[in-house]
């Protein structure tokens, strides 16, 4: 074993190897009150009562600090923020923080990512936006999270632009289909914001839909690599013998007439975010349920059809008559679901027989996101990562201390996001990031160079490596790593180890750190 001592290997399973929904209980829960405090946990309790399944308990202040940074920020809470929130002894303190965490840029930087991956945000094959592009692209749609935008308005500018893909951002969202044929542009509208495979429609729905994108123009300039997206009514004139504009057809069957003056993306967009739509408001809300709690109400999210129905009806016409309330804020809907005792339900189920995951009785454990497990590894060792761009230019420089989650060209990677999944950004759809865990990342993680550099060479962790004092030296790298103090049994574990090799005590903290880090209790969110 050439970088990883024995005793690592026997604290990474001593202490914290088991899957999170395994360990000790009073790890990740709490006995606090679960009477419900608001309209979601009335309708996702009495649905769990219906179903003789038991919620599981609270989950701890320790747990919660660090699931609330890592959902709503993509981001580890530092020691200090852990700390701060531990000591606290207000009632109020978990709503106090989730109003916090969605002020922070950082809320701007990881749902950045999140759009970016359903838009296609690449600048390489086979997306080929092109950096200056991607860039322009990547920055509209993190302006629209951090301010906010109503997302009618979000999703009609994205549909309804016209002008250079380096100038007006948005119509990017053209660009970035790889199939630019109308049908082609119309399954990728019904994919992201409809979360329906219009590849499975009748073709003769499909059609109709597509005449909405059917007069869609593109022409480059002189500039190199630039392109300007355009209505063009003479394409009307190109359709097939005997087609005219009243073939144009929604998604619910409904025929359209279609002004000879008029771009039909705007007649589209403008039925399409209709509080009367039947899919608009849904399909968002949905989407932000999967992203909190890894699990969409209707499951996949990318497949919302009338024989796939939503496992709890009731909870996704509210959240739906809320976002439409609300005039489509978004934050409202994050706040609430954020705030509401369903969230913060332990990872570890009342027993084995019933787990509750289909109907929200347990928080899904599920392993970070690529991007997020760098970042929390630079994070906690003061480190940095190098990226690189298949593109040799100058604007996909990438700066020494960039986040990953704020990358802004899904061309723009490093080894260990492809080695962790990272969504490839091809397709548009959630199921191309993969999180599920290999022997790769295991030994990745385990005994690589890389990781080994980043914790035996770190400058920030060297100050808590020389504490004169082990148990303070174990409380700090505890609440640095896994945002929780360590309990009586992990710090006799140690304690014992600290005593038998005092005169190794900074190897003995190096070994703490690498076991941490290799813990299922820090790779996954629980």
């Amino acid at each position: 074993m050439n970088a990883f001592s024995v005793f690592a290997v026997v604290m990474t399973t001593a202490l914290a190897g088991a899957a999170p929904d395994k360990a000790p209980p009073s790890i990740y829960e709490t006995h606090g009150n679960l009477t419900p405090q608001g309209r979601i946990d009335e309708l996702v309790f009495s649905r769990l009562r219906r179903s003789n399944t038991p919620p599981a308990n609270l989950c701890s202040d320790g747990v919660f600090v660090r699931r609330a940074y890592l959902d709503v920020i993509g981001t580890l809470p530092t020691a200090d923020e852990a700390r701060k929130f531990l000591r606290d002894q207000s009632a109020k303190k978990r709503g106090e923080l989730i109003d916090q965490l969605l002020e922070r840029k950082e809320f701007a930087d990881y749902w950045a990512m999140k759009w970016s991956d359903l838009l296609r945000v690449k600048a390489e094959f086979p997306i080929n936006l092109w950096p200056n592009a991607a860039q322009a692209y990547h920055h509209w749609i993190r302006d629209s999270v951090r301010d906010n935008k109503p997302y009618d308005r979000f999703v009609r500018e994205l549909l309804t632009q016209s002008g250079s893909n380096f100038r007006v951002p948005q119509v990017n969202f053209y660009r970035a289909v790889q199939n630019r044929e109308p049908e082609g542009i119309a399954q990728a509208v019904a994919l992201t914001f409809m979360g329906s495979r219009a590849e499975k429609w009748p073709k003769d729905r499909l059609a109709g839909m597509a005449v909405f994108f059917s007069q869609i123009g593109n022409k480059s300039t002189a500039e190199w690599k630039e392109e300007i997206i355009f209505f063009d009514p003479g394409k009307a004139a190109a359709k097939s013998p005997g087609a005219s504009s009243a073939t144009a057809m929604y998604p619910d069957g409904t025929t359209a007439i279609l002004p000879p003056d008029k771009d039909p993306r705007e007649v589209f967009a403008d039925w399409l975010i209709t509080a009367e739509n039947p899919w608009f408001a849904q399909n968002i809300v949905n989407r932000i349920w999967y992203w909190l709690l890894g699990r969409g109400i209707i499951h996949e999210p990318d497949d919302i059809r009338p024989d796939n129905p939503p496992q709890n009806p009731e909870l996704l016409t509210y959240l739906q008559k809320e976002l439409i309330s609300s005039h489509y804020d978004l934050k409202r809907i994050y706040r609430q679901i954020l705030t509401s005792k369903t969230y913060q339900l332990s990872s570890v189920p009342r027993n084995e027989t019933t787990k509750g995951e289909n109907d929200f009785g347990v928080y899904p454990v599920r392993r970070l996101e690529a991007e997020v497990l760098i970042d929390a590894l630079c994070q906690i060792t003061g480190t940095t990562e190098k990226y690189t761009s298949p593109i040799p230019e100058p604007f996909t420089y990438i700066p020494e201390d960039q986040r990953s989650i704020a990358l802004e060209d899904g061309s723009i990677s490093s080894s260990f996001l492809e080695l962790f999944g990272r969504s490839p950004r091809d397709t548009g759809m959630e199921s191309e990031r993969n999180n599920r865990p290999t022997p790769g990342q295991s030994l990745h993680l385990l005994n690589s160079t890389h990781i080994q550099r980043k914790i035996e060479q770190s400058k920030k962790l060297q100050d808590v490596f020389s504490k004169n004092d082990p148990r303070e030296m174990t409380n700090e790298l505890y609440l640095t790593i896994l945002s929780r103090l360590p309990t009586n049994e992990e710090l006799a574990v140690i304690g014992k180890y600290s005593k038998s090799n005092s005169a190794k005590r900074r190897e003995t903290a190096v070994d703490l750190a690498w076991a941490l880090i290799n813990s299922a209790e820090f790779i996954y969110r629980h």
